[in-house]
């Protein structure tokens, strides 16, 4: 066990901590803990108020405290030169072959995920963080029987996701407590990299997940004044980009870059979450029901008001506007499906681009030559599109609000694409798998979280299904049991702790916030 004044490693040494766990890195985190870990806190006192105000009753809306913020002209710092070109990202976790084959990938920046797509098993964020010192270093090779993976001379623009403010790391305790994952996985990547990139003409770059105000954007914009006072490093080297990814964030677009303007990058439309988003704040009520997963596009009303106010906001600042996810993996067996597949993702990256867009995110190599030319048609050799300022978009509270979607209901079909996808991935992320393929597509927990979430939702207001009957615990119960014994054919009972802990959340009465928090616990 490590101990360094107060702060405690419980967990075993995984391979790479000798790099990673330094004295003066822990010492490091330890800062940020004593200094930030208190507001973190509040700010989460502050959530959970804030969600008991909505079971109430109340709707989310734009703030009339910051409107002056909202009218106001003002404009984030400039991009560094390796962050004004984003028109294709690429993401995925930070194991050796995809930091390897991402970072070659072609595309202009690729987002290292230690959230979504990462199990946070011990030996998964500790290797993420050894992963990524060589990655920055240029140094990361993996050698397999059949193939070497070394680094090519042009790589992607390296920007890291750490762990939502929601999240706890259990290994590293100080004063007996479990400290913010956030400030954990931000620091090590700081302490160790930063100094490193910026004399190598880059910059400590970041993604914010799962921001809920522009409170917790401040938080963040303190943390990163305090780490750069520390290390010595100038102030605005760090850059962030956030995710909107929380309905309630959606709200606070222009107030989320105003707190972060001498660091703030752009935003990005995590659309998955998103939905989820809408779900866990809003589900409670029977006029926000929503249709099957698959009925809940870009192009629903919601979900459009919400990538026009996007872009909008980014580009009435300077800041980029990033587009969603393509989460198709093409499959080399059924050229079909791929044909298929890959006219939506071209559809999709040509409204996106249409939009205003300044880039988009991709999943799989091999979409990067689609996204790039849907957007090399728009932007030709501009590196972004800020000049699109989008006067005509007028997004009001109710239109965030509206999911009406004609024509879309709920199915049975839908009900055990949710059960099956479910299970899947929560049985992937117990065995330390965070970016599962299911049915060829990438998936990560926003869409665990969606489809647990729906079921809830759809059993609390007991929709009917496409046959006219409602969706009864007996019936799901029935087609729960169905699915895992599918399931459980092909994997000989893998999902047995995944069913246990799929069906508390999806069955008992209140909603769960995150899936990943009691998952969390029932991690080695």
């Amino acid at each position: 066990m490590i101990e360094i004044e107060g702060l405690h490693i419980v967990g075993p040494l995984a391979p790479g901590y000798e790099r990673v766990l330094t004295p003066e890195a822990l010492a490091f985190v330890s800062a940020l803990q004593r200094r930030f870990g208190p507001a973190r806190e509040d700010l989460l006192a502050t959530r959970a108020s804030r969600r008991e105000r909505l079971r109430a009753g109340e709707l989310p809306g734009f703030l009339p405290e910051t409107a002056a913020v909202r009218a106001s002209d003002w404009q984030v710092a400039r991009a560094p030169e390796d962050l004004q070109d984003r028109r294709v990202e690429i993401t995925g976790p930070t194991d050796r072959k995809m930091l390897i084959n991402a970072l070659n990938s072609g595309a202009k920046v690729f987002m290292a995920d230690l959230e979504d797509a990462t199990s946070p098993t011990w030996a998964n964020v500790v290797e993420g963080q050894a992963n990524l010192q060589e990655a920055v270093r240029r140094t990361l090779r993996l050698e397999t029987p059949d193939k070497v993976y070394a680094l090519h001379a042009e790589t992607a623009t390296l920007v890291v996701r750490p762990r939502g403010w929601h999240l706890q790391e259990k290994h590293v305790r100080l004063d007996g407590k479990p400290i913010s994952a956030s400030l954990f996985d931000f620091g090590l990547y700081f302490f160790h990299n930063a100094r490193y990139l910026i004399e190598h003409r880059s910059g400590p770059y970041f993604y914010l997940p799962k921001l809920e105000s522009h409170l917790e954007a401040r938080l963040w914009n303190d943390v990163f004044v305090f780490a750069q006072d520390a290390l010595g490093i100038e102030q605005g080297s760090i850059r962030a980009t956030v995710l909107i990814e929380t309905i309630l964030a959606a709200f606070e677009m222009e107030e989320i870059l105003f707190e972060l303007r001498d660091h703030a990058a752009g935003l990005n439309a995590g659309r998955w979450d998103y939905i989820f988003s809408m779900i866990k704040q809003l589900g409670h009520r029977p006029d926000m029901v929503l249709p099957d997963r698959a009925k809940v596009t870009m192009a629903v009303p919601f979900m459009r008001a919400y990538a026009q106010l996007l872009v909008k906001s980014c580009h009435a600042h300077g800041a980029h506007a990033i587009g969603g996810m393509a989460a198709f993996i093409p499959s080399r067996k059924d050229p079909e499906v791929n044909a298929r597949a890959l006219v939506r993702v071209q559809e999709d990256k040509e409204r996106e681009s249409a939009d205003g867009f300044d880039g988009t995110w991709v999943a799989h190599p091999d979409l990067v030559p689609v996204a790039r030319a849907c957007f090399d048609q728009v932007l030709g050799d501009a590196p972004h599109q800020k000049h699109v300022m989008r006067p005509d978009v007028a997004v009001a509270a109710e239109q965030l609000l509206d999911v009406t979607i004609g024509g879309a209901g709920v199915t049975e079909a839908g009900v055990r694409t949710n059960v099956e996808v479910a299970l899947r991935y929560l049985a992937a992320w117990l065995a330390g798998q965070g970016a599962v393929a299911i049915h060829n597509l990438m998936e990560d927990a926003a869409t665990a979280e969606i489809s647990r979430a729906q079921l809830w939702q759809w059993l609390r207001h007991a929709v009917p299904l496409d046959d006219g009957q409602p969706l009864t615990a007996a019936r799901l119960e029935r087609i729960w049991d169905e699915e895992l014994a599918e399931l459980d054919v092909r994997k000989d009972g893998a999902y047995t702790r995944a069913a246990e802990l799929l069906r508390h959340l999806v069955f008992q009465e209140a909603f769960t916030e995150f899936l990943t928090l009691p998952a969390y616990e029932a991690l080695p």
